[in-house]
């Protein structure tokens, strides 16, 4: 734990958790209603928005350096509120940069561009180290039940965000767009302010190993831990799965099951309801566990084998035609989704202190890194394969048995890593070859 200090109540949880809403309640805004501005309103290319958020994922490779900088200090709540303010600045800038488009494309572009590494930066620095503040202040039997509930409460912040600003902003101008923005960017960062005020404690001397070596030596030093990377690869391998399935499943609905968009909406809203039921689900088992990393574990190759089953299914329900169970798949999909989730970011918490001391933010940074990088890559991805598939077989049908049976096969390979987590390598292993990072050399 942190010092001498007890560890945090559920109040002092929620506390935390109010961070993350506080963050969602930011990104939601850039990512969902500039998206929907600039092809609506503005008439522009759907790639000009999907590069832009791709853009703020890929700049949040800088987490791992963020972290060390965290682990530098001995301090976290600097930089979750620096990163609180750069957020919100660049919520504000891609705001001003969405509506400039409409009189100034290219310098409106430009600002954009900006904007998104602001908003990247700021997601990195606030967010790395809000998740080591919270396993170093959260007591082991309840990281899972935390995991899950601050989660929770960034998706908390996606619905408020969206529900209220979506009533703001109509009818469409851009002067309300920025007002809007303004204001939530505002608010959120008045609210993480108010959230982590006292709740680190005083400050903690930071350990030797932060205080005398460069990030690229620490970086060399956590990636050589085997633990650390291999929980580092599964979290690519099994965030790209998640995410790939994001820009498939309602328009698969639609196109194969002939729905309408209603329709589809609610079977996407049946889906994160499942998502949700997973998520709670895994915090109670890893609960009454203790939050056991075996246990964690469990819960998370249970989920993967669960979404490999679900996805190999919807890969054949055309062939079904009306009989087949669209809605509790879709439920389903979405239970396993939140369960191995909730229970990799759990363990996430439980592995982040395993190793070097004074480790843990770029050992955060590291995972955090991978989760976004995946994330950006893999809606990406599935409409890519998705393509791929429809003009190797000739028909869209075909195309969704190539893209479920591909993001089977991610869930596969994710299942097969999970069974690794949080387990010490045998003495050969440890003694073997580390692969190079960045064109490094053996450890």
């Amino acid at each position: 734990m942190n010092g001498a200090l007890p560890p945090l109540g559920w109040l002092g949880i929620v506390r935390l958790g109010l961070v993350q809403t506080a963050l969602g309640a930011v990104v939601v805004l850039t990512t969902a209603a500039l998206n929907r501005v600039m092809v609506v309103e503005h008439a522009l290319p759907a790639t000009l928005p999907g590069l832009l958020v791709a853009l703020h994922y890929a700049v949040q490779m800088l987490r791992p350096r963020l972290g060390h900088g965290s682990d530098q200090g001995g301090r976290r709540t600097p930089w979750i509120i620096g990163g609180m303010a750069v957020l919100g600045a660049g919520g504000v800038l891609a705001a001003v940069a969405t509506a400039w488009m409409g009189t100034a494309l290219i310098p409106g572009i430009a600002l954009a561009v900006v904007a998104f590494l602001l908003v990247g930066i700021g997601v990195g620095a606030a967010g790395t180290s809000l998740l080591v503040l919270l396993a170093a202040r959260v007591a082991p039997a309840r990281r899972p039940a935390a995991a899950s509930l601050v989660w929770i409460m960034m998706i908390a912040g996606f619905v408020l965000t969206t529900a209220i600003a979506g009533r703001l902003l109509d009818p469409y101008e851009g002067s309300r767009l920025i007002a809007v923005s303004a204001g939530v960017s505002v608010l959120a960062f008045l609210l993480a302010l108010a959230a982590v005020a006292g709740i680190e404690g005083p400050r903690q001397a930071a350990p030797a190993a932060s205080a005398r070596s460069g990030f690229g030596p620490a970086l060399k030093e956590v990636w050589a831990e085997p633990v650390a990377r291999h929980f580092t690869i599964f979290v690519f391998v099994s965030m790209l799965a998640y995410s790939a399935q994001d820009l498939i499943l309602e328009p698969f609905a639609g196109t194969v099951f002939g729905m309408s968009l209603g329709e589809t909406t609610r079977l996407s809203s049946l889906q994160h309801g499942g998502v949700l039921a997973g998520m709670i689900l895994a915090a109670i088992i890893g609960s009454l566990a203790g939050g056991r990393v075996p246990v964690l574990r469990g819960c998370i190759l249970a989920g993967c084998c669960l979404a490999f089953a679900l996805l190999v299914a919807l890969a054949g329900a055309g062939m079904a035609g009306a009989d087949f169970p669209l809605r509790e798949s879709f439920f389903v999909l979405g239970l396993a989704n939140g369960a191995f989730a909730a229970a990799a970011i759990a363990a996430m918490m439980q592995l982040v202190s395993q190793g070097v001391e004074g480790r843990q933010g770029v050992r955060m940074g590291m995972f955090g890194a991978a989760q976004a990088i995946a994330f950006g890559a893999g809606g990406l991805a599935g409409t890519v394969v998705l393509d791929l598939g429809r003009l190797l077989t000739g028909s869209a049908a075909g195309g969704y048995v190539t893209v479920f049976l591909a993001d089977a096969g991610l869930f596969l390979v994710a299942a097969m890593l999970a069974m690794r987590i949080g387990r010490a390598p045998g003495q050969r292993a440890s003694a073997g070859h580390v692969p190079p990072l960045m064109g490094g050399q053996r450890a």
